[in-house]
């Protein structure tokens, strides 16, 4: 009876973690493709971007900036999933950028961004 159960369960477990791998796989590309709903420019006052883990192998480049537009300060998110030859886009404190994307909770997270010249 054992001899038949435990490689079914093991079977099923190996079943089970390439699925989940697959899955975690499509959302980490999916990332790179969000939505363009709204447009937000501003000046750029703060810049940070860090290294984060996404899954078991996989890694995301967080780009966090705080721009103050015409009437506000927005905080906006560029999450780039971190490939072969992944591209960060070269921009400073105190340049003048446009950001495509969309609103989330309390910050705009970002697709493609354009320097104002």
């Amino acid at each position: 009876m054992t001899a038949i159960v435990i490689p079914i369960i093991c079977i099923y477990f190996f079943w089970v973690t390439k699925k989940e791998l697959r899955e975690s796989h499509e959302k980490w590309l999916q990332l790179k493709n969000v939505p363009e709903e709204a447009i937000i420019s501003g000046t750029i006052m703060q810049l940070s971007g860090n290294k984060q883990r996404f899954s078991y192998n996989r890694f995301v480049y967080v780009l966090e900036m705080k721009v103050q537009s015409d009437y506000s300060f927005v905080n906006i998110k560029k999450v780039i999933p971190i490939e072969h030859e992944v591209e960060i886009p070269q921009i400073k404190t105190g340049e003048t950028i446009r950001a495509f994307g969309n609103w989330k909770q309390d910050y705009f997270l970002v697709n493609r961004i354009e320097k104002k010249f």
